[in-house]
């Protein structure tokens, strides 16, 4: 008789395509466009030879933003569980976001958004104009929480997965696609591999920071 096997500890990966981005994708390039007119230089943080607005995009991002944010925060309250005592306060979000521009050779480096609950990132291009070519690059690289305990003592043995699962590798790759919003939880690192494409990958990082009212 084989043993029950429970998977616990799992960590979402929310992913979702954003109702009329058809309509409201060109408008936000369009914003994000101007945006950097007005400021080339932008910020460093995890970019690498890509542009990185201020935080502050829900002040600039214009009507067209609204939905993005709107439909984030609804996805974290559907996915998130307050477990206070009845009749407590509800907490509410407070978001920051910024938009990410990378020419050939951008990317990110691992990081997270530490002190946020939920991050997640938008595609308003994803710079590869139709294209299924992997050699493209620009994947979303997500990192295993359990790194690096879980390869230390031994590199080349993995945890056997459920029949439906694939094998348990510590990054897993998303290649992202225009219109689609990903969203995990805030501690989980992640990075952007290099997009090789010859155009330009747009997109926009929102961080939701749970606030509970005093009292």
């Amino acid at each position: 008789m084989e043993p029950q096997v429970l998977s616990l500890f799992e960590t979402p990966l929310l992913a979702d395509m954003l109702p009329g981005h058809e309509t409201i994708n060109p408008q936000l390039a369009a914003t994000i466009r101007a945006r950097r007119a007005q400021d080339p230089a932008g910020m460093q943080r995890s970019n690498r030879l890509g542009w990185h607005s201020d935080t502050a995009m829900l002040d600039w991002g214009g009507p067209a933003f609204r939905p993005l944010i709107e439909r984030a925060i609804a996805i974290a309250n559907a996915q998130t569980v307050d477990i206070r005592p009845k009749g407590a306060t509800p907490f509410s979000w407070y978001a920051e976001a910024w938009a990410n521009v990378s020419a050939h050779g951008g990317s990110n480096q691992f990081h997270c958004h530490a002190g946020a609950y939920w991050s997640a990132v938008y595609y308003v291009d994803d710079g590869y104009a139709g294209s299924a070519d992997r050699a493209l690059g620009g994947e979303l690289t997500l990192e295993d929480p359990r790194m690096p305990a879980m390869l230390m003592e031994q590199p080349g043995l993995r945890l056997r997965p459920r029949p439906e699962d694939p094998l348990a590798e510590p990054d897993q790759l998303v290649r992202p696609r225009s219109g689609q919003l990903l969203m995990f939880p805030a501690w989980l690192r992640h990075g952007v591999r290099p997009y090789l494409g010859p155009g330009e990958r747009i997109s926009i990082a929102i961080n939701l920071i749970a606030i509970r009212p005093a009292g």
